[in-house]
């Protein structure tokens, strides 16, 4: 029997435009300030080809060792949507990843990402979390937008 997939959830406000936090996802120079960038870590390699099919590939030393993430944009509607398969591990299966970015009425946006991971990852559901919180707040202050 196929358990159901775990799902993660994280929203943030940004003082930036949906267009703005929508390209800071494509942007080889922008990604490599926050997507999967760590406070001790080294970004070593960041390589996106943004559009639907495109893949990326985003490498950051930490320690002695690589922490790679690649994946494959699925689904590109800017400035309001972004649906990507991610991975951390070519052996095993890429998870999707969604993000939903709003525009405010009052300015700014509000963006949710959502992670599905199966459901023989759910000892790691807290830590997902806390990435993408993490992840995001990085994104804000790459783009002054906190």
């Amino acid at each position: 029997m196929t358990q159901e997939p775990i799902h993660i959830r994280v929203s943030r406000r940004f003082t930036a435009s949906a267009e703005r936090v929508f390209d800071a996802w494509l942007d080889e120079s922008t990604a490599g300030r926050w997507w999967f960038a760590t406070p001790t870590g080294k970004m070593q390699s960041v390589k996106i080809d943004g559009r639907v099919g495109g893949k990326f590939r985003i490498v950051e030393r930490r320690g002695d060792e690589d922490a790679e993430h690649f994946g494959t944009f699925i689904e590109l509607d800017r400035p309001h949507r972004i649906v990507l398969d991610f991975a951390t591990d070519p052996d095993h299966p890429a998870t999707r990843v969604t993000v939903q970015i709003t525009a405010l009425k009052e300015g700014g946006c509000e963006l949710t990402l959502s992670h599905d991971i199966a459901a023989e990852w759910a000892d790691y559901k807290d830590r997902t979390n806390q990435g993408w919180t993490m992840i995001l707040e990085s994104l804000a202050k790459a783009l002054g937008a906190t």
